[in-house]
């Protein structure tokens, strides 16, 4: 009777998931994704993708070597994030561009601010914008010996048609890992079947960029001219990749609910008003800049609170 009376402190409830069971679950998901890009790309797409995904890792061991700390390489979240990097950025861009982006995600975005669960905006990201600020010129050049020309968005936004089968299947220019809808698709369905992920997020970030699209984008309802906006570009990569990324939306159910529509609305924004036919990277580093206050307004109240105020 002695032994049912004690008591530990908290957490009671353990769950047998960890950090890096994610983080590898995440890794397979997108897999098919950089695998379609090594094939539609080439080498240059898989040394981009090696020399990314190594110098975000060796980013990561040796600083926490030099200050001392913990080394976390394990749980492979450099991994992912080298990988995200890697496959937002075009076959084109020299090998050490990808070095820059991955130590400026690491470095900068990530381990300055505490590590993994401490970075306030997503790091992959974060490191695809500062690149395209840099470089901007070798950043939107996605001409390769099989591609030419603009990107299937880039023709959308000039009132040309772009082949949907192409851009579905991914035989079309742009970075490594947004081209191929069904490759993208096939990982967050993995994801979603494990229960990495949920909908919420990106349900409500892709219906709501649709619902702008047919209010402003031009075309109203036209199938063929929505399907081509969902297939073009980083946003289904975005959606479920990126503005899932646990540290940097939301915490409440509602909050996320209201994470995903603000993406969806600034992603309609920048791609049917902005100078630039994507728009996707830049709507989730402001999304993730106003998490706290998406937190703070969502908050569920405590029991016991109404109004803002206790009750005794």
């Amino acid at each position: 009777m002695s032994d049912l009376m004690k008591v530990s402190s908290n957490p009671h409830v353990r769950s047998r998931v960890t950090t890096a069971g994610i983080m590898q679950a995440v890794v397979i998901a997108l897999l098919p994704a950089a695998g379609f890009g090594i094939y539609n790309f080439g080498m240059d797409a898989l040394i981009l993708i090696a020399v990314t995904v190594a110098a975000a890792v060796f980013t990561e061991y040796a600083y926490e070597k030099l200050m001392g700390k913990k080394v976390t390489i394990g749980d492979f979240s450099a991994v992912v994030t080298g990988l995200l990097l890697a496959l937002n950025l075009p076959s084109t861009v020299p090998w050490w561009m990808g070095v820059i982006g991955a130590v400026f995600a690491i470095l900068v975005v990530k381990m300055v601010f505490g590590g993994l669960g401490q970075n306030f905006m997503n790091p992959a990201l974060a490191a695809r914008c500062f690149l395209l600020i840099s470089f901007t010129s070798m950043m939107t050049d996605f001409e390769t010996d099989v591609y030419t020309g603009a990107t299937p968005l880039a023709v959308l936004r000039e009132g040309g048609a772009a082949d949907l089968l192409d851009m579905v299947i991914g035989r079309t220019a742009g970075t490594i890992g947004e081209t191929s809808m069904i490759a993208i698709a096939a990982g967050a369905c993995l994801l979603l079947l494990l229960g990495i992920i949920d909908l919420r997020i990106p349900g409500s970030y892709i219906l709501s960029f649709l619902a702008f699209l047919i209010l402003f984008g031009g075309h109203g309802a036209d199938p063929v001219y929505l399907t081509a906006q969902l297939a073009g570009g980083g946003l289904m990569l975005g959606a479920f990749f990126m503005a899932t990324d646990y540290v940097t939306r939301p915490i409440s159910k509602k909050g996320q609910y209201v994470f995903g529509i603000l993406l969806g609305m600034l992603t309609g924004i920048f791609r049917v008003f902005g100078p630039s036919a994507e728009g996707v990277s830049y709507a989730i580093i402001i999304g993730n800049l106003l998490v706290p206050l998406i937190d703070k307004a969502t908050r569920p109240k405590a029991f016991g609170i109404k109004g803002g105020k206790s009750h005794e």
